[in-house]
């Protein structure tokens, strides 16, 4: 199965990719309207389950149209195994294009495996699939379109951009962890905050900070060199998470040479799932969690997996 969507995807028509993108939208929205995936809780723009009702959690980070390190990975985690059992999940962290010339085929791919494992698979919006007001620049995903599709592009790039507010902002396990792009939003109290950020933006810098936060050493927080978004201290991650019950922020947004790393105490881990140009980390990672063997903030070193 995944050999033949990598196959698909190199020779995808345009067409194809505006039925793909039409069936993916509509099972989101379905997903939001029935406000749950297979027992998994919906709430607006947040993913909520138990760990009960987790076995196994693949978590991907940014792929910016990487394409053989998200086959690597794939194929690394013996996917179509994994998805025999409705309890394992994969979490996508978002920036699936921009940056790299495969994009369109990364898109095609992850599209495909929502709509195959619709169960068991959550897709998170990252920076590079920001509202207008939002968007990272440059933003070169419209130019890989149009060259791979011709003047359908274009056209395809407008229907893709209605497919990004359908991604959600965050997953979550209850007592254990987070997971969202960038970072925990400075003035953020509770989870249902996470789950209302886009309706609140832009009257509050929710969404922003979601999609664009770094952590910083120390704490507080301060004006991030990105242009858009804060760097949040040690503090700001400690006091959501307690007040939450949770053990961790996973996160993706930032390259890392590694491919992950692990700041604030143990409690924000950042995930790269991409190698070289124009990021030239030189390892990809990506998070391979068994809930189970996850008891303490210390335990998630064991997950992480680089290729």
């Amino acid at each position: 199965m995944i050999d033949k969507i990598f196959e698909e995807a190199q020779k995808i028509t345009s067409e194809e990719m505006e039925i793909l993108i039409e069936k993916t939208i509509n099972l989101l929205e379905s997903e939001r309207m029935l406000k749950e995936i297979n027992g998994m809780l919906v709430n607006e723009d947040l993913v909520l389950c138990s760990p009960a009702d987790v076995e196994n959690c693949t978590i991907i980070g940014d792929i910016h149209g990487d394409l053989t390190t998200l086959y690597e990975i794939l194929k690394h985690i013996d996917l179509e195994d994994r998805m025999k059992d409705k309890r394992n999940k994969i979490i996508f962290l978002g920036d699936y294009g921009d940056r790299g010339e495969k994009s369109p085929e990364v898109y095609y791919v992850i599209l495909k495996l929502k709509l195959e494992y619709k169960n068991n698979i959550v897709l998170l919006r990252g920076n590079h699939e920001g509202p207008h007001d939002l968007m990272a620049y440059p933003h070169d995903l419209p130019l890989f379109l149009i060259e791979k599709f011709g003047s359908k592009g274009h056209e395809i790039y407008m229907h893709i951009k209605k497919l990004f507010e359908k991604f959600y902002l965050a997953f979550v396990v209850l007592g254990k962890f987070i997971v969202l792009h960038g970072g925990i939003p400075s003035k953020a109290l509770t989870l249902e905050d996470i789950a209302k950020a886009k309706v609140m933006h832009p009257k509050k810098s929710l969404l922003e900070e979601i999609l664009w936060n770094d952590p910083k050493e120390g704490e507080g927080i301060e004006d991030s060199y990105r242009g858009a978004g804060k760097l949040f201290g040690k503090d700001i991650t400690e006091k959501f998470l307690k007040r939450n019950n949770l053990m961790l922020l996973i996160r993706g947004h930032e390259p890392a040479r590694e491919g992950y790393y692990i700041t604030h105490d143990n409690m924000v881990i950042t995930v790269f799932s991409r190698k070289g140009a124009p990021y030239f980390n030189e390892k990809a990672a990506f998070l391979d969690i068994k809930l189970s063997e996850l008891k303490s903030k210390e335990d998630i070193n064991k997950f992480i997996r680089v290729i």
